[in-house]
């Protein structure tokens, strides 16, 4: 609650003061400049959340010029088309590719003629062919990139407790890390009889969701589990082991639960099984909308520092961006955790033995 009161106390102060002086300032700029200013600003929240074929660090956007490296674009379109995201010039040109032509509108590829037209439905919505795209996007990257970082960190701390009983290097910082999530997420929640084939999947999705949540921090606009397919990848995993893993009493507490009248499960069968879709669901939704959410706040608050242009609002804007960053620092790490410990928990959920006899 006490957060929650400081962040709202600062961002009504923030309003206060920069109206307050913004009224009292002669050289104030015009209505134009404002709009072309909160403009930027948003395109560069968009560019920063949404994934893109070529990787920038930065952008000199008065010059145009962008400081990066270009990524391979993959398309399956009659045949296969092989080429790098330069061609685009960052959606400003069409790419040609053995013979086809390819545009780049809102940040996806569509099959277009020489000059790069583009037929719009009623809603705005490209009409043309749009080919099977397996690129190498700034999120492929990203992933790769972490699975070679988890590869390298877990092949050396396994090689150190081969060498000693105690890790070296690296390893001392996440040895105990390994521990907790065995001791305090999957024996609780799985049972020592089953845990442990399980160990190297939350092990795995773990490590995987908080770097790249650590990553999405940086000022690289990596925003990986803030893309829905990802996490939607992720909780489809949790799903397919959960049910694949489900014994004869998962399967009977949900199609015929013991215990409660027949009316009664007639009536709780179908919530039952709908709560089997809703679970993998919510991993996705909740892993997603906390990343996204974290990631928009922290640049519009970033970005008000120079909207405000005075030293009261700009400054507050300031200490507030730092704070929130302090705060999603915490969430990524907290986030982790939960997906964590709730595929765990429908793991417990798939493989739990009842013993009704003794029950009733």
């Amino acid at each position: 609650m006490q957060s929650k009161f400081l962040v709202k106390f600062l961002t009504f102060t923030i309003l206060v003061f920069s109206l307050s002086l913004n009224a009292q300032d002669g050289e104030h700029e015009g209505t134009k400049e404002e709009r072309d200013l909160k403009t930027e600003i948003k395109e560069s929240i968009d560019h920063h959340i949404q994934d893109s074929y070529d990787f920038i660090f930065f952008s000199d956007t008065e010059k145009n010029i962008h400081y990066g490296f270009p990524l391979p674009v993959i398309l399956i379109d009659e045949g296969f088309h092989l080429f790098s995201s330069s061609k685009f010039h960052h959606g400003e040109t069409v790419a040609e590719s053995n013979g086809k032509y390819y545009k780049l509108y809102h940040n996806k590829v569509y099959r277009t003629d020489a000059e790069g037209s583009l037929s719009l439905d009623d809603h705005d919505h490209p009409t043309n062919i749009k080919p099977l795209d397996f690129s190498i996007t700034k999120s492929v990257l990203m992933i790769m990139v972490t699975g070679i970082l988890m590869f390298l960190l877990f092949t050396g701390l396994a090689k150190s407790f081969g060498k000693g009983p105690i890790a070296k290097g690296a390893g001392r910082f996440f040895e105990p890390i390994v521990v907790y999530i065995r001791d305090e997420i999957a024996i609780p929640n799985i049972g020592e009889k089953h845990y442990k084939k399980y160990m190297s999947f939350l092990l795995t999705v773990f490590f995987f969701v908080w770097f790249l949540n650590l990553f999405g921090l940086t000022p690289l606009g990596i925003n990986v589990t803030g893309n829905i397919a990802v996490t939607f990848a992720l909780a489809l995993l949790t799903f397919l082991i959960t049910q694949f893993s489900g014994n004869k009493n998962y399967w009977k507490h949900i199609f015929w639960m013991p215990g409660v009248p027949v009316p009664m499960k007639i009536i709780l069968a179908p919530i039952e099984l709908l709560g089997v879709f809703i679970k993998p669901f919510a991993l996705m939704i909740r892993l997603y909308a906390n990343i996204m959410a974290g990631h928009i706040v922290l640049m519009s608050l970033v970005g008000l520092i120079f909207v405000f242009r005075n030293w009261i609002g700009s400054s507050l804007s300031f200490v507030l961006s730092f704070a929130i960053s302090m705060i999603e620092l915490l969430v990524a790490l907290l986030q982790a955790y939960i997906f964590t410990m709730l595929s765990a928990l429908y793991f417990g959920f798939a493989v739990e033995e009842h013993e009704h006899d003794e029950a009733h």
